[in-house]
């Protein structure tokens, strides 16, 4: 199964730091699955507008390729101004409704109070509805509190929260493989 662990901002460090911890703690559990870190940073990024997949840029259309050959995803986000980046809700927009349909989602995200917390519950999943994804129960929230120097997790509670994040998540991909895949119409 490919997984795809998306860095979902352009700038800061703290969300790629949880999403290498987590991406440990799966392959701990089941180092069968193929594990992908990609960060938008790493894009050329267009606006999406309506038009034709094709009359986008080659990152764009490589963005969507790799949403398409994925398995499933978890998602790390930092919380910008009480919402979601615009480049990852731009990425979102960009995906045909089918693409992540019967695929497990986990959410991890990063935020500088804990009350955006509620921009998971209140955005983020909402979306991950629409496409009809397997979202996981659980996902992990954290603040800058809960690093060191280097971007280093330092709370123990928070690895906790990650291993059962990163142990629920490899139950859902491996129920998700029961579940019949609904073909893509290409755009």
């Amino acid at each position: 199964m490919k997984i795809l662990l998306i860095d979902g901002t352009i700038i800061g460090s703290k969300t790629g730091a949880i999403l290498d911890q987590v991406k440990v703690y799966i392959e701990q559990l089941n180092s069968e699955l193929d594990l992908e870190i990609m960060k938008l940073a790493d894009f050329q990024h267009q606006f999406v507008d309506g038009r034709p997949l094709g009359e986008y840029n080659d990152d764009m259309r490589l963005l969507v390729r790799k949403f398409e050959e994925a398995d499933g995803y978890v998602l790390a986000t930092p919380i910008f101004q009480g919402s979601i980046p615009g480049v990852l809700k731009n990425a979102f927009d960009l995906l045909h409704p089918r693409t992540m349909r019967y695929k497990p989602v986990s959410i991890v995200a990063n935020g500088g109070t804990f009350q955006h917390h509620l921009v998971i519950e209140n955005q983020l999943k909402p979306i991950l509805n629409y496409f009809r994804c397997l979202v996981t129960p659980n996902y992990v929230y954290t603040t800058s509190s809960h690093f060191g120097e280097g971007n280093v997790i330092i709370d123990e509670d928070v690895h906790d929260r990650l291993r059962e994040l990163a142990r629920v998540f490899v139950q859902y991909a491996e129920m998700s493989t029961h579940l019949s895949k609904v073909t893509i119409d290409k755009h």
